[in-house]
């Protein structure tokens, strides 16, 4: 069962009596669990008919016990099982049998990062359709769970304004929520949020200087990276996150410059890459200031950077500075 298919059942009000939901994308499984529970149990009775476990610390016949005991004063009781990829291989034997003929008046969800299909528990999970996988959403995915998420806020959001916030926060799925809920506040009664009001929520936040940062490095304007390098340091950012906003930018200048190198046109790298109009002109731009060979060192040096800043091996605003100057003034060196 995908997840789709899982949320949309749930939300008819289909309440299954076993299932598994793993995967990356820990907010979207912790939101799913939330709407299942919200459906599954009377919130005045939750405190008779709901029970949490934690897969490392927990024991089998203790889920078991909370999973077989009939609700009180109610149609059926709820049991989480978080970190259920923690629970040991004897733990998940003994629940076999369950999994097998679970009980109808029980709603059991175990929720973890992985799984391992080798396993009776998990192939027996599968064959009733109780595995449900969240995959980290891809880059080209983030507009349409930006949209949904406005629109859950009761605001529509301009295709452009959807873009610049991926781009500004990435596959950050908790961030992104958040953000689109104050922009729903700021926009008060308006029904449409812009480029403009995404410009105003996010310009003091670390994300949108670290932006600014990737924009003004492609753009090799020193004066103005360096600026917004000391504006992040002083707001009290790391090192890897700066790199990790550093490498997703620069990746898809690359793949903008392989296309541009294939003299693909400019229209058809936007529809490839699903760039929005708004910001295609200057991020190709941006990636004809930089050669392949060119762009090859710098992925080079930031993944120096990278592991010199995790192990301690050079000081990050030297580290930084460094790789700043090196980017503007195009003297990267193998």
């Amino acid at each position: 069962m995908t997840a789709q298919e899982f949320e949309t059942a749930v939300n008819k009000g289909t309440i299954p009596p076993l299932s598994y939901l793993y995967g990356e994308e820990t907010f979207l499984i912790e939101r799913a669990v939330r709407q299942l529970l919200e459906r599954a149990i009377d919130p005045s009775l939750k405190d008779f008919n709901f029970n949490v476990f934690y897969g490392n610390e927990t024991k089998g016949v203790e889920i078991l016990d909370a999973a077989q005991t009939l609700p009180m004063f109610a149609e059926r009781r709820a049991v989480l099982v978080k970190r259920a990829d923690a629970l040991k291989a004897d733990v998940l034997e003994s629940l076999l049998p369950y999994v097998r003929n679970p009980a109808a008046t029980t709603c059991l969800v175990f929720t973890g990062a992985k799984i391992d299909q080798r396993k009776k528990f998990f192939q027996e999970l599968k064959k009733q359709g109780c595995l449900v996988e969240y995959k980290r959403l891809y880059d080209n995915k983030l507009s349409g769970f930006i949209q949904s998420e406005a629109v859950v806020q009761g605001k529509t959001i301009d295709p452009a304004a959807a873009g610049l916030l991926s781009l500004l926060i990435g596959n950050n799925l908790q961030e992104l929520a958040s953000q689109i809920e104050k922009l729903a506040v700021y926009c008060g009664d308006r029904s449409r949020i812009t480029v403009e009001d995404v410009r105003v929520i996010a310009s003091s936040s670390k994300a949108f200087t670290a932006f600014e940062l990737a924009r003004f490095l492609g753009m090799r304007d020193l004066q103005n990276a360096l600026k917004s390098l000391g504006a992040l340091f002083r707001n009290g950012e790391d090192a890897p996150m700066m790199i990790g906003a550093l490498t997703r930018h620069f990746r898809q200048l690359w793949r903008i410059r392989e296309l541009l190198d294939r003299r693909v046109s400019q229209a058809d790298i936007g529809r490839e890459l699903n760039i929005h109009t708004f910001f295609l002109g200057e991020v190709v731009q941006q990636a004809r200031n930089f050669s392949r060979d060119e762009l090859g060192m710098l992925f080079e040096e930031l993944y120096r950077c990278d592991v010199a800043s995790k192990t301690g091996g050079g000081q990050s605003a030297g580290l930084m500075h460094g790789l700043v100057v090196g980017i503007c003034t195009a003297t990267l060196a193998r």
